[in-house]
């Protein structure tokens, strides 16, 4: 988008003295509390901004943004004129309130071609968005407001965030991570579990060594400071002038002018994220280059994985053993990457809270699948997301503003209640569903979480994605905060943007771009239940953009994030091969005393098979259940399966419920990828059985 410099003006600081008045009326639990859109809030409200000249952007038709539209706004025609200028000068704006609704800030007319349909960067006009639902979410009552009450009848308590205690966060680190052995010596010895753990830590490269003695190191000394509490502290410790932290934003990339690195496209899965990152830093020690405010470094490459022969795995892939294996991994990994850029995170640790036990809205995502599961085993989402998604498409996607236009209030409180009375019984009316209405819905029962989405333990780390000097990285730590997030959470996630980038498929028509997408969701997304009583408005300014690319993010490269880096899958292998190699040691002693006088006939066949470049596959579904497959350079995992189908016609399972299983050797089970070149994992697994059957996911 070409820009030219042109003089304009820019907010400095809000002052704010807003009372709301208690709003009244009842609700049903879970549902928002009735309010037109078209009827003023009841408030008492002063304030004002300041605002400073600056040279702000114009766009590429020669328009200005007015100094409202840079700070995003809504755009009105029939609002009062901005206030006079002030002189500059900074004020903490009052917590509890959002800067978006003081009524000294408006907007001036602007012509509505204005909106850009540009995918590679957040501007102000897009952002308009972002407050204009922020907005509808305050008036709506559907995320209770800031510091309002809960609901009458059943009352339920906000998830609250409790910042841990000194060493708390460290300690909960290493439990987490499987090595609470390391500080706790008092723990029960497990002779299985230290070697597991040595196992573990012998597969870690050394930026994921260096997090965990961090770690380790930093609660040593915190248990040593408990211990010596009365110690009296040496003056030269006190007045010891503080020392000078590498700020991260200095290694940071400010344009596309500065390195070229960010133009890669290709994504290196084999080496550790965390290890790259430590390359950057070293390369770019030198550079010290300061972001800019107005830098349009956001532009969204073409990322794409590097091909591996060995094949792609996806989540789901895998059996529970393993995976297990991948979230201690990931878990390690992530923090390295987060330090390497001197990230510090402070997670916040959960506390337990009374939420509803059934209906539909306001519900734990994970009781709402422990009921659905009990009428359809193996459901992934829960059934009122699924039933609201394909409304919504059912109605068609073209509609115009869908997700940004807002169903009458007063209309989507009484489909609330309508639904939690009746949705489980099938009497709900759906065909008076309206499209807004129905989107309305969806995002009500996003914000109604009693936990966020992307959980109190990880959302601090989602927004400190946005921290990491180079999109690639933001995109690794993306990567590996989805495979952190709990299996619900992270179901429920992926079918939000798979829906999300099927709105965006129809643009044309909807006028719903990405951009336009991610800033309506984020604030449903980030802003759950009780969080903006709980955050200032400058917080909840330097969040918008943040929050919202992060949910651009998301969707734009969900096809990459619900995938495990091979470089995490190749620690899983060397941890399997140590476990094994441990375990034969053991039965050596017993197989020498044993004399082995006859083999297994298929043992030796597939020892014999594999000598001579062939596999031995089983398919105990097929008429024909086993079949020896000679390796080739070119033949795919797709390919075996294609032999089998080919042959049996009478196998009533599609083909997309079946899946070739490399099962065994230094894999406990996995899922193979169509593409996965069979010769190529032969030699990294030779001794693996291989086998097609349904899909378990």
């Amino acid at each position: 988008m070409s820009r030219q410099q042109t003089q304009g003006v820019v907010l400095t600081g809000y002052h704010s003295n807003v009372e709301q008045l208690p709003k009244t009326g009842p609700r049903a639990p879970g549902c928002p509390p009735a309010q037109d859109h078209d009827l003023p809030v009841p408030s008492r409200r002063t304030g004002h901004y300041t605002v400073q000249q600056h040279q702000s952007a114009s766009h590429g038709d020669g328009t200005v943004p007015s100094a409202a539209a840079s700070a995003g706004t809504k755009p009105s025609g029939t609002e009062p004129p901005s206030p006079r200028p002030r002189p500059w000068h900074t004020c903490s704006p009052k917590p509890g309130h959002s800067p978006r609704h003081s009524p000294n800030f408006r907007s001036r007319p602007r012509v509505p071609s204005q909106r850009s349909n540009s995918q590679d960067s957040l501007d102000e006009l897009e952002m308009d968005d972002y407050w204009k639902e922020v907005e509808n979410i305050t008036s709506s009552g559907g995320e209770a407001g800031r510091g309002e009450g809960g609901v009458e009848g059943e009352m339920q308590e906000e998830e609250q965030q409790k910042i841990p205690e000194e060493g708390e966060q460290e300690e909960a680190w290493l439990t987490e991570a499987g090595l609470a052995r390391l500080f706790d010596d008092s723990l029960a010895a497990d002779q299985d579990q230290e070697e597991d753990n040595a196992v573990f830590l012998s597969t870690l490269t050394r930026s994921q060594v260096a997090a965990v003695e961090r770690r380790v190191t930093s609660l040593q000394q915190t248990l040593l400071r408990r211990r010596n509490r009365q110690h009296v502290p040496d003056v030269r410790d006190i007045f010891r002038p503080p020392e000078k932290e590498e700020d991260p934003c200095e290694l940071r990339e400010g344009s596309e002018n500065g390195p070229k690195d960010e133009a890669e496209t290709e994504l290196n899965v084999e080496v550790a994220f965390s290890e790259q990152a430590l390359t950057y830093r070293d390369n770019h020690q030198r550079l010290r280059v300061t972001a800019s405010p107005d830098s349009p470094d956001d532009k969204l490459p073409n990322f794409k994985l590097l091909r591996d022969k060995t094949g792609q795995t996806r989540l789901g892939d895998l059996s529970p053993l393993d995976m297990k294996k991948v979230r201690r991994l990931v878990l390690v990994e992530s923090t390295a990457l987060f330090d390497t850029a001197g990230i510090d995170l402070k997670a916040h640790k959960p506390v337990r809270v009374k939420t509803k036990e059934s209906g539909l809205f306001g519900v734990p995502i994970a009781t709402l699948l422990d009921h659905d599961q009990r009428r359809a085993s193996g459901t992934k989402v829960p059934f009122i997301l699924q039933r609201l998604i394909s409304h919504i498409e059912e109605e068609g996607l073209n509609t115009e503003g869908l997700l940004r236009i807002p169903g009458a209030a007063i209309r989507v409180k009484a489909l609330c209640q309508e639904l939690e009375s009746s949705f489980y019984d099938g009497a709900f009316q759906w065909q008076q569903l309206k499209q807004h209405d129905a989107a309305s819905l969806l995002k009500l029962f996003i914000r109604e979480l009693p936990h966020p989405l992307l959980t109190v333990e990880y959302l601090n780390a989602f927004i400190a994605v946005n921290k990491l000097p180079t999109k690639k990285q933001q995109l690794q730590a993306l990567n590996l905060l989805v495979l952190l997030l709990p299996e619900a959470n992270r179901d429920t996630l992926k079918a939000l943007v798979e829906f999300f980038q099927r709105v965006i498929d129809h643009q044309g028509n909807n006028k719903m771009t990405l951009n336009n997408v991610s800033v309506v969701m984020a604030p449903n997304i980030f802003m759950f239940k009780g969080f903006r009583s709980k955050v200032t408005e400058q917080q909840e300014f330097s969040m918008a953009t943040g929050t919202a690319n992060i949910v651009r993010l998301l969707i734009r490269y969900q096809n990459l994030l619900w995938t495990i880096p091979k470089f995490i899958m190749t620690q899983v292998r060397h941890q399997n091969m140590e476990s094994h190699r441990k375990q034969n040691k053991e039965r050596a002693v017993r197989k020498l005393l044993k004399k082995i006088t006859t083999d297994k006939p298929s043992d030796k066949a597939a020892s014999e098979e594999s000598s001579q470049g062939f596999i031995r596959v089983q398919a105990p579904q097929f008429s024909k259940v086993s079949m020896a497959v000679q390796l080739t350079g070119e033949l795919l995992a797709a390919d075996v399966l294609s032999r089998f189908l080919s042959q049996d016609s009478s196998l009533a399972v599609n083909r997309e419920e079946l899946c070739l299983y490399e099962i065994g050797g230094n894999i406990k089970e996995r899922c193979l990828d169509g593409e996965t070149y069979m010769k190529d994992l032969f030699q990294l697994n030779p001794t693996a059985e291989w086998v097609i059957r349904a899909v378990q996911r």
